[in-house]
């Protein structure tokens, strides 16, 4: 992945009072690291823990119009802003279009998305469609069990796990 590569870590997704502050869906553990979001666009001023959802102040918005404007935009950084890794830890956006393979060598499909329903991430796979269907898709858990290895270029699904 490249370094430049745009990675979103939020999402507004309303408007907070009337002076501009605006309602996240946070993708990230700490927005606050960063002070610039979409190249620039947008300076985050504050951040903090709201009733639903993460509530932020711009320096780009003063009032609710404009905050409003911007219900839907994605917050991204450059992929190089973002904290070097620890062993075992990925980005999703990482994942994200990667070639899944079995621990056999069978080409699975690829990684189309990546959820976490509470007790860790799971993986979905979807493969390759047969002429005049709808691609099937299934889940892995996010586990050394399930997942052995991973890179850049491929994900290595372990047999057992394969659907």
């Amino acid at each position: 992945m490249s370094s430049d590569q745009p990675v979103t870590l939020a999402v507004i997704i309303g408007a907070h009072g009337v002076t501009g502050e605006v309602r996240l869906k946070v993708f990230a553990e700490d927005l606050s690291v960063h002070r610039q979001f979409n190249g620039g666009a947008l300076t985050l001023k504050s951040v903090r823990g709201g009733p639903n959802g993460t509530i932020a102040r711009f320096a780009e918005v003063a009032d609710r119009n404009a905050a409003e404007a911007l219900r839907g935009t994605e917050l991204s950084v450059p992929r190089s802003a973002l904290p070097p890794l620890g062993e075992g830890e990925y980005y999703h956006v990482d994942l994200l279009g990667l070639p899944a393979v079995s621990d056999e060598g069978e080409a699975l499909g690829k990684v189309v998305a990546i959820d976490d329903f509470g007790a860790g991430d799971v993986i979905e796979i979807e493969r390759p469609a047969a002429e005049g269907e709808k691609p099937k898709r299934f889940m892995v858990p996010m586990t050394p069990a399930a997942v052995p290895e991973w890179d850049a270029e491929r994900l290595v699904v372990s047999a057992a796990f394969v659907e």
